[in-house]
């Protein structure tokens, strides 16, 4: 992953393309949006858990790209580069709701928002109604657990599992090293693994 998600377009391609997108051509970014849009606005929902303030981030990072673009020098892949515009920005959101005392799962509507644990339960588990409370119980712990990581541990726990980067990556969009990130990652698992002893 860490040439993008072009398709059959290679890594060369989507360096032409940020080379354009530095040189003003709104086409050329238009693309690059179009290429990470769904993964930064996964990424922004999985950590803030608010479909208001995941939008709010998605805007606000590519906005930023826009501006802070010609800067690139592909020192780092663009994906790492822009996942750590993002995670600073969740992580900004993170902190401001900390110092408020608010840190909701729930959207303006009063309804919880989906996030990636939606995603994993088994739709015909209703059938049953005991495999169903089941598939419940272990979401909530799931749930629980995830919101038990301290919010760089949920970062590199997420970025690892369910955007399948690899450690050294994460140390990029962390700025730390791979062994910082592998570190933070030990420690996420072990919590996890903790919190859902009896479920494994």
């Amino acid at each position: 992953m860490t040439c993008g998600r072009l398709g059959a377009e290679t890594a060369g391609a989507e360096a032409t393309l940020i080379r354009a997108a530095q040189k003003g051509d709104q086409e050329a970014f238009e693309r690059l949006v179009r290429t990470y849009d769904a993964d930064v606005l996964r990424l922004a929902m999985s950590l803030l858990r608010s479909a208001e303030d995941a939008r709010d981030i998605y805007q606000e990072a590519f906005l930023r790209v826009w501006r802070n673009l010609r800067d690139f020098r592909f020192d780092a892949s663009f994906q790492s580069w822009l996942y750590r515009i993002v995670a600073n920005l969740c992580l900004d959101v993170l902190r401001k709701r900390k110092a408020r005392g608010h840190a909701s799962a729930v959207t303006g509507n009063g309804r919880l928002t989906p996030d990636a644990l939606d995603i994993l339960a088994e739709p015909r588990a209703e059938a049953d109604p005991q495999r169903a409370l089941f598939s419940r119980e272990v979401g909530e712990r799931v749930r629980s657990a995830l919101d038990g990581l301290t919010s760089r541990e949920r970062l590199v726990f997420e970025l690892r599992h369910f955007h399948g980067m690899r450690l050294k990556e994460i140390g990029e969009v962390l700025g730390a090293s791979e062994e910082a990130a592998k570190n933070c990652l030990f420690r996420a698992t072990q919590k996890m693994r903790q919190a859902l002893g009896d479920f494994l």
